[in-house]
């Protein structure tokens, strides 16, 4: 009788619990049906399953996705970038201190060139009639990013072409677990033709019926648990078919939404230090001139010392009411997983920035991804940038914008990312302010005003 094995793999999930009680309940009684069968089963995660916008992973800081994780019954996990760089040094490196699963990170070293004793280049799993199946892993390459955090990165590519050597010798089946995206995928599948499946994230794609690349089967299932995805793998022939299981049409365990709100709760609980205590209301408006989004845009440029500021007002997602203010509010407020950056730029370029900003219709765009984690753009923010209806009559720090002149512009980190604004996304120097979150420059600022 031929050998046969289950595969089953997230990624992306970001913390999008509304769909965890399916994808709990399909992973649980699926690997119980097939060992019951005498098959073997694994389950994997590809990355950026901690995002710090919900409540509960903000509260315990990712933890609490570790215990899901183990609950399910996951095999191994690779790290997202939502992992790696929006927890400090230190959280990072005990994030995973009671996980009872793999954790696979090929490229993630510590500064000097050791690896950290809980992130493994690559695992072998022997099932039980002794098939050998190797795993190795890698992250996506925000090498000057995870170097602010105390972390180093080696390249991808190249690190997953040495563990793929080494499991050649070792392993009977080869399998990368790759927060790379779809495009990185397509060259280890070209480059590694040993590599039997690349289970694939960051990039957000869905395969439904996995991708063939020569010899290697490409899968991936899209984000926030929208799909689980499945492999049924014949051992002997090493044919390995690929499909997705739709989450919303998947079961739905009667507690469902009972478990979801008691994740919050939890969260919430855990964020009720007091922040400060407001004399009046603080209001927010995407559209209008309006209370936080200037205070935030203000707490942005004295922190990054800068010549002046710009934000978005989208990212403010609720007011604050007169009375004690506490990190759960800051935390509903301000979601998003976005850093301060400081980006170095010409007269000329500010001047490009500033009319895309005001005359282009951006603010009305509606988007996620990046960092942010709200719904529209929202009105342009400034502080100390005085922008006139022709375009042209621009003060910064009240003198004449000069086009010649270089200036140091504090604003989101998602800016230098996205396409929204070329000259930042362009900008010949960016500097990045890590592990602070926008939420946090919101509190210290809040702070000052209101000891």
């Amino acid at each position: 009788m031929r050998e046969k094995i289950h595969i089953y793999h997230t990624n992306d999930v970001h913390s999008h619990f509304e769909k965890w009680p399916r994808i709990r309940k399909f992973l649980k009684e699926r690997k119980a049906l097939h060992e019951a069968n005498g098959e073997d089963v694994f389950i994997f995660d590809c990355g950026d399953f901690v995002d710090r916008w919900h409540s509960f992973t903000e509260g315990t800081l990712g933890k609490g996705n570790v215990e899901l994780l183990n609950d399910a019954g996951y095999t191994a996990v690779t790290l997202g970038n939502n992992e790696g760089l929006t927890l400090p040094h230190d959280v990072l490196n005990h994030l995973y201190d009671e996980a009872e699963f793999d954790v696979l990170a090929a490229n993630l070293y510590l500064p000097g060139g050791t690896r950290p004793s809980w992130a493994l280049p690559y695992q072998i799993y022997k099932t039980s009639k002794g098939t050998k199946i190797g795993v190795t892993a890698a992250t996506a390459y925000y090498r000057p990013l995870y170097k602010l955090l105390g972390w180093e990165l080696s390249e991808p590519l190249s690190e997953l072409e040495n563990q793929i050597a080494e499991l050649q010798k070792q392993a009977d089946i080869i399998i990368v677990l790759s927060h790379l995206g779809m495009h990185d995928d397509q060259k280890i599948a070209e480059n590694n033709p040993r590599v039997d499946l690349i289970l694939g994230g960051h990039t957000h794609h869905v395969f439904m019926n996995g991708k063939k690349v020569n010899h290697t089967t490409l899968c991936a299932a899209g984000r926030y648990g929208e799909y689980i995805g499945y492999i049924e793998g014949e051992v002997d022939t090493k044919n390995f078919n690929a499909s997705l299981f739709e989450t919303a049409v998947l079961d739905s365990p009667p507690n469902a939404a009972e478990y979801i709100k008691d994740l919050d709760e939890i969260g919430k609980d855990l964020l009720q230090t007091e922040v400060v205590t407001l004399p009046e209301p603080l209001d927010y408006s995407w559209l209008e001139q309006s209370d936080l989004p200037a205070i935030l845009c203000e707490a942005l440029y004295k922190w990054c010392k800068a010549d002046c500021a710009l934000i978005n007002s989208g990212l403010i997602l609720s007011a604050l009411e007169k009375g004690v203010v506490t990190k759960y509010d800051l935390h509903r407020m301000l979601p998003h997983p976005i850093n301060p950056c400081v980006v170095e730029l010409s007269g000329a370029e500010l001047q490009e920035v500033l009319v895309k900003a005001e005359e282009s219709g951006l603010s009305e765009l509606e988007f996620q991804g990046l960092g942010f984690r709200g719904v529209m753009m929202g009105k342009f923010v400034y502080h100390d940038i005085e922008y006139g209806k022709d375009g042209r009559s621009i003060k910064i720090a009240g003198a004449p914008l000069v086009r010649e002149k270089i200036y140091h512009l504090a604003t989101l980190d998602m800016f230098t990312f996205g396409v929204f604004l070329p000259p930042i996304k362009n900008a010949r120097s960016k500097i990045y302010y890590l592990p602070e979150f926008v939420r946090d420059l919101m509190e210290w600022e809040l702070k000052q005003r209101y000891k």
